[in-house]
């Protein structure tokens, strides 16, 4: 369910801008839906559990927030974080 150590590092080395950077609006977004995915699969075998759902909902809206921020602030770089992260379909 929870990102590990390592997985957060590769995420947080594949989208950052320069090296050191993690509080970039991309960083953000990639580490936020590795989060994502880690629980819709812990709901798939948890389907009753409303408080981790709230949970979940929140770092949906945040990511959206962030998102919008960054295509207000740089259309070329949402695009193709949308398309390496496979947001859209």
């Amino acid at each position: 369910m929870a990102v590990t150590v390592q997985e957060k590092a590769k995420v947080i080395a594949e989208h950052q801008r320069v090296r050191g950077d993690t509080g970039s609006p991309e960083v953000q977004i990639a580490l936020l839906t590795a989060r994502i995915n880690g629980l819709n699969d812990h709901f798939k075998v948890n389907v009753k559990d409303h408080h981790s759902r709230r949970g979940l909902l929140r770092m949906v809206s945040r990511r959206r927030k962030l998102l919008d921020y960054l295509k207000t602030r740089n259309t070329d770089s949402y695009r193709t974080l949308i398309e390496k992260l496979g947001l859209r379909k």
